[in-house]
């Protein structure tokens, strides 16, 4: 048994040279145990093990079972990383190889990480693995809360089908030892910084049990009230399989059992059940829905049986409850010493809802219906059971004067009552009065809240119910919704209390927190942050009962980037006014143009996109008949302007890959053609013969100013002049073609001097007759203009590449 007496000790003391300094540090794990570093987040920081070529890393896992050597590479990996370390105790049909022993070092440096330690478990069948809690006793909790000295204990149970959550639980409480069939687990976890709690739970061999588990319990003798949540709780229990409580009762005691938040499974085969045992008396088996059974005297059990489930069918949620376990003695008396004065303002109401029951209340020895304690008192309870009484407490929170109020938020917290009361706290309320034009201001402490409405209704452990103080409900409230802040320009009462009618429990311990501010513009003004894929509804204070006349409220809803929210009213009532009108108004922040207007006698369009922060003003008039209210849904979706720039992106990329496919292809066109050109002569009828490509076409008389005229009369024609030049004797003989014998030269192609030869028209359009490939436009010039030569330039030519009878040609005398 030596080696089973090992405890996590020499683990964490040889953790302690581990540090996140930066700097490479040797790992070393204790030997059977297993340190796991994991991470939710991809990016940010990375576990590295080993050196050199054989050093690994992972953005999100690394499981250490030997000494090694250990880096981070972030400057902060505590804010990245958490550490579980587990170790496994196995049990055979008559010892077990270990206890569950917590132990830690003020100098491990592990204490910046949030940490996991987890026993793994395994019982040697038929029997069961037992833990043993006598010394400090747990009380069960919801998944969601926390315990007050932050340690939070969690058993699984492992089944074929998968991991189940038997409960959650902190120190204290009447769970006094747990028995699991096969695997197990039994886990602590510990936040950053804060010292794990010496302790010690012993391990052993259990009892052949046939259920999930076995959890029990030791009431207290007097009064006493303990809540227990079915396994996976609030998710369904397993299909087809039963756990089971055992309650050690007191002499002389009487208990009662109470169902809360009951969810029924829709069954394929048998029906879900509660079956009560006991010692001398045959099993009784009830259906959830029935009355429960009154124990007078003596230890019983409670198995809780599910059916097998058809989880194909809409709306099936599968089987949870609450159970409320209350006991108290029948026949003496219980004392009870009650303080109230730590907390300023505070009183408590104890009331007898039953005339007709054996419960007896005395304070001061005078035997009262209802008690109202201010301040330390005794009190005197007989036969009291919780169904019998009910407790509330109250407190006023005020100031007069601005310079006179805390400076602070005031923690809105419930009271811890004394054990010996013989009922929970049923509700609590806060009434706050600011200085005159005031405003309060409420936050929630455990998160945004969300308002009762249908499609949108609370199923959380404890609603808050607002109202002004003359009464006029403001709404109803829950955690896990949208709504950030509460701003309320009047005296406002806060009545927090539990689901119907369960317990309270302590994770709403402080509920919320106000503080006292000048006034706002409107009566209410509500600061929303909806979330992606979760719709939020709000509806006008006081829903489903109208507005107060006159009255105004503003949500002041943010969007995040990349976001727009669709706003829909899926139920708008607005009445006839006898004074003003009723007003539903939307404005983006920042800008004075109103997005969205409806006045009760306007006909609308009744939904909208905003596409950044806005507002959601609505305003009451004098109603002539009818109330005004109005339930608003946003939604939150990606931004159309998002998408849109994305497409044309797409767009536009496709079209530049378009564009340069298509230069290329000209570019390889071009080429092609200049290839063929420089294969392919022109023959000019001018007579000049030149090879056409890079060098273009030959020059031309445009290259100077010779050919230009300055003007020339319509009734002219070409055909005209050549007549007459001939009939002067302008042409002769000579001026006939003669063909070219000379070279082409590469850069000034040759060209003959008889252009203007007989079969040549003087004056008349040739084509290629210019390097620009089209003639130019025709010569204005007037009737006293001589003729130019059509050709003055200089001509290329050698002196043998001349012809002799070549000579000049006369100018006709009328000119043109």
């Amino acid at each position: 048994m030596s080696f089973s007496r090992v405890s996590f000790r020499l683990l964490l003391l040889t953790l302690a040279v581990f540090t996140v300094s930066g700097l490479p540090q040797i790992l070393a794990p204790d030997q059977g145990s297993t340190i796991r570093f994991s991470s939710s987040q991809v990016k940010g920081c990375r576990v590295c093990s080993g050196a050199g070529s054989s050093k690994k890393c992972s953005p999100s896992f690394l499981e250490v079972k030997a000494s090694v050597l250990l880096d981070f590479e972030c400057s902060k990996p505590q804010d990245v990383f958490s550490v579980e370390i587990e170790r496994n105790i196995e049990c055979s049909t008559k010892s077990c190889s270990g206890h569950i022993i917590q132990s830690h070092s003020d100098s491990l440096r592990l204490l910046d990480f949030n940490r996991k330690f987890t026993w793994k478990l395994k019982a040697s069948a038929p029997k069961a693995v037992k833990i043993d809690f006598t010394n400090t006793g747990l009380r069960q909790i919801n998944p969601s809360e926390r315990c007050p000295d932050r340690h939070s204990y969690t058993l699984q149970a492992f089944e074929t089908s998968g991991k189940v959550a038997v409960g959650k639980y902190c120190r204290t409480g009447p769970v006094t030892n747990a028995q699991i069939l096969n695997q197990s687990s039994f886990s602590v976890d510990v936040p950053a910084r804060l010292k794990l709690q010496n302790g010690r739970f012993d391990v052993s061999v259990g009892e052949e049990i046939k259920t999930l588990a076995k959890i029990t319990l030791t009431l207290p003798k007097g009064m006493s009230s303990s809540e227990l949540l079915s396994p996976n709780y609030p998710d369904s229990f397993p299909d087809d399989d039963v756990m089971e409580w055992y309650f050690q009762v007191p002499d002389k005691h009487k208990t009662v059992v109470q169902f809360f938040n009951l969810t029924q499974p829709k069954c394929l085969k048998k029906e879900p059940a509660v079956e009560y045992q006991g010692k001398g008396r045959g099993a009784l088996v009830l259906k959830l829905t029935d009355p429960q059974e009154t124990q007078y005297q003596g230890d019983f059990s409670l198995l809780l049986r599910n059916c097998e489930m058809d989880r194909r069918r809409a709306g099936s949620s599968g089987l949870s409850l609450n159970l409320k376990v209350s006991s108290s003695s029948s026949s003496q008396p219980v004392m009870c010493k009650v303080d109230v004065s730590r907390m300023e303002g505070l009183s408590l109401h104890i009331e007898k809802l039953k005339h007709s029951s054996d419960c007896e209340m005395k304070i001061k020895s005078l035997p009262k219906e209802k008690i109202a304690v201010t301040s330390k008192t005794e009190l005197m309870f007989k036969g009291c059971l919780p169904e019998d009484v009910q407790i509330t407490a109250t407190r006023v929170i005020e100031c007069r004067r601005f310079r006179d109020c805390p400076k602070t938020p005031v923690r809105l917290s419930m009271p811890v009552l004394q054990s010996c009361l013989p009922a929970p706290l049923t509700s609590v309320t806060w009434t706050l009065r600011p200085p005159d034009h005031g405003t309060v201001e409420l936050t929630s402490a455990s998160g945004p809240l969300k308002q009762s409405l249908p499609g949108q209704e609370c199923n959380d452990s404890i609603i808050i119910k607002m109202a002004e103080d003359d009464d006029t409900p403001i709404g109803t409230f829950c955690p896990q919704g949208a709504i950030q802040k509460l701003q309320i320009h009047t005296n406002v009462t806060v009545t927090a209390s539990g689901m119907k009618g369960q317990i309270m429990r302590t994770a709403m311990k402080h509920v919320l927190s106000a503080i006292m501010k000048e006034e706002i513009s409107e009566q209410y003004i509500f600061t929303v942050a909806p979330k992606k894929d979760a719709p939020v509804l709000l509806g006008t204070p006081g829903w489903p009962k109208g507005m107060k006349p006159s009255s105004t409220v503003s949500w002041i809803v943010s969007v995040p980037p990349k976001m727009e929210a669709h706003l829909m009213f899926p139920q708008v009532n607005q009445p006839k006014c006898s004074t003003h009108h009723t007003g539903i108004k939307v404005q983006r922040v920042g800008c004075p143009e109103e997005e969205y207007s409806r006045r009760e006698d306007e006909e609308r369009e009744s939904e909208l996109t905003v596409s950044d922060n806005f507002y959601l003003n609505m305003s009451n008039c004098v109603p002539e008949r009818d109330d005004f209210s109005v339930i608003a849904k946003i939604t939150l979706q990606k931004s159309k302007n998002v998408l849109l720039t994305t497409i044309l992106s797409v767009v536009a990329s496709l079209l530049v890959i378009f564009v340069i496919v298509l230069v290329v292809v000209c570019v390889v066109i071009r080429k092609k053609k200049k290839k063929l050109n420089h294969e392919v002569s022109i023959y000019n009828p001018n007579g000049t013969v030149f090879l056409p490509g890079q060098n273009g076409f030959p020059k031309a008389r445009e290259d100077d100013d010779a050919h230009v005229y300055e003007s020339i009369e319509d009734t002219l024609v070409y055909t005209h002049l050549l007549r007459k030049g001939a009939e002067m004797g302008v042409y002769g003989e000579f001026d006939t073609h003669q063909p070219f014998h000379g070279h082409t030269d590469s850069q000034k192609p040759l060209v003959s001097r008889n252009t203007g030869a007989d079969d040549m028209p003087v004056g008349a359009y040739q084509d290629f007759q210019h390097a620009a490939q089209q003639a130019p436009p025709l010569p204005n010039r007037p009737p006293s203009h001589h003729v130019q030569p059509m050709v003055d330039n200089e001509i290329y030519q050698s002196e043998e590449e001349q012809s002799p009878n070549l000579g000049l040609r006369l100018e006709p005398e009328g000119g043109n």
